[in-house]
């Protein structure tokens, strides 16, 4: 069975007026997301997302132009064959290019998801795992700068969905994003999970005033609260206090760029995103590395349901795992396109999908709904 198309489909969601979310990196005035198809010469297609970064435009392009001459006609069986040529072609050779690693997760993911439909198989099967319960939290593009009343009632609209952790968007100065995770944590008590990400937006003495707040309503990490290079901002965070981890990982591309994360032994949560770091055939070898020191793995999620049924059959099979990240924006049509991947449960959790491959049902049809629109994402005011 050999691999005989690769294209990948840009889709775009405007946001309604009035309904954007302010985090660190800006204030959202869209959704985008690349579906990649990968046809089989049997017939079988898989389908995979690559992330958009901040360009869908040059992804496709990179996918069309310069992965797919390099894939088609290669065994599609062959996930590690495939990654390796493209890593030795593109990302070895020119240097690694977080734009290469999006577009490479894309046609990994894909092609996992052939596999399991030949076999007829769950992806999670396929890994080695077992259809089981997963804990997840609600986050995605949500929770985001607001008035503290008005953020911890939306904290708790999703508690009473049956989520028993959210996670709470920092960057803001120190002084309002103290006053919103004092407020979420008064309303919801103590029993439920207080996540928080900053969006890489902190500096060193913003970190020092919000740490020791977040030590003191026991939240379970801070997330990127620099820049995913900045190894030694990250060093200085993690001797501020112990009691609350330091996470990254969303935007730190292949194991290789996970072990450089290790050996500065200043993050004790991995965030892999199987549409960013190289596809699930990397997000295996990341959450092996990761389970030999006794990190966890809580992976992000990105726009599409493809990602988040992916990234359950992951958690399902991985040995470390930790939270599923649950997309719970009211303003994210991407992520049930092809219906609800999953369904948070009254304890909290959720499950893999259980049909072959990564068990959704694709309908092109849909996609003309939410045709590509160019320009930035977000907007940024500084």
């Amino acid at each position: 069975m050999k691999i005989s198309s690769i294209t990948a489909i840009p889709l775009s969601y405007k946001l309604p007026q009035g309904k954007t979310v302010t985090m660190g990196v800006g204030s959202t005035l869209k959704r985008d997301a690349i579906v990649v198809r990968v046809e089989t010469s049997d017939g079988i297609v898989g389908y995979g997302e690559a992330h958009p970064g901040r360009s869908p435009g040059a992804i496709v392009s990179l996918i069309h132009n310069t992965l797919a001459p390099l894939l088609v006609g290669m065994s599609a069986h062959d996930v590690v064959g495939a990654w390796q040529r493209v890593h030795r072609m593109q990302l070895s050779s020119h240097g690694l290019g977080a734009g290469a690693a999006l577009a490479l997760s894309g046609i990994d993911m894909a092609l996992w998801d052939i596999k399991g439909k030949a076999a007829n198989l769950p992806l999670y099967e396929l890994l080695g795992g077992s259809h089981k319960r997963l804990p997840a939290y609600a986050g995605g593009i949500s929770m985001g700068y607001q008035a503290p009343e008005s953020l911890a009632e939306e904290a708790q609209s999703y508690v009473a969905q049956g989520y028993r952790a959210v996670k709470l968007r920092l960057g803001d100065t120190a002084q309002n994003d103290i006053a919103r995770c004092l407020q979420v944590r008064k309303v919801l008590g103590d029993d439920i999970d207080i996540l928080t990400d900053a969006n890489t937006a902190y500096t060193i003495a913003q970190a020092r005033r919000v740490l020791p707040v977040l030590a003191d309503i026991q939240a379970g990490w801070l997330e990127e609260p620099f820049a995913c290079n900045d190894f030694a901002s990250y060093r200085e965070a993690a001797k501020i206090t112990p009691l609350v981890p330091i996470a990254a990982g969303e935007n730190h591309y292949t194991r290789f760029e996970f072990g450089q994360m290790l050996e500065a032994g200043a993050v004790q949560v991995w965030q892999p995103d199987l549409s960013k770091t190289g596809g699930i055939t990397e997000g295996v070898r990341i959450a092996a590395m990761a389970s030999a020191f006794r990190i966890p793995v809580h992976a992000h999620s990105s726009a599409t349901g493809l990602n988040h049924a992916a990234t359950l059959h992951f958690l399902a099979a991985t040995e470390n795992a930790g939270y599923f990240e649950a997309c719970v924006s009211h303003f994210n049509p991407l992520r049930d396109m092809f219906g609800s991947v999953f369904a948070i449960g009254e304890d909290g959790c959720v499950e893999p999908p259980k049909g072959p491959g990564l068990g959704v049902e694709v309908d092109e049809a849909v996609f003309k709904e939410f045709p590509v629109i160019d320009g930035p994402g977000y907007v940024v005011k500084f």
